[in-house]
């Protein structure tokens, strides 16, 4: 992934989710999130850095769950016919299956919806 479009990424998230002061954020070791712009993005918005250990995939198990499942429960499924049709899904997934509806072990059969509205 490059620089740009995490960057993309995060300020999409930024705008739809406007998240508190004190957020933290946890990536891996990735080029994209080590670089100073991304840091300084983080840092504008008030919003912690983390960063997993050197080759220590354990430290992001939660992300590399994610991308399990949404490969398991919709790339694999699918035929894509273009990159533009594989990035609506996926968006589509996402933010009206994944976060709203899906029941996550992890956080004791809730959606990640259901469990933020209950922390608030």
């Amino acid at each position: 992934m490059h620089k740009e479009l995490a960057l993309s990424a995060l300020r999409r998230a930024i705008t739809v989710r406007r998240p508190p002061a004190g957020l933290v954020h946890h990536a891996d070791r990735g080029s994209q999130y080590c670089s100073l712009d991304y840091q300084a993005e983080l840092r504008r918005h008030g919003i912690r850095i983390s960063m997993s250990g050197k080759g220590n995939c354990y430290d992001n198990a939660m992300v590399e769950t994610f991308f399990k499942t949404l490969k398991a429960e919709l790339v694999w499924r699918a035929a894509f016919q273009n990159r533009a049709e594989a990035t609506a899904a996926i968006g589509r997934y996402i933010d009206g299956f994944y976060n709203p509806v899906r029941r996550h072990l992890a956080l004791n059969f809730i959606s990640p919806l259901q469990f933020e509205r209950r922390a608030a």
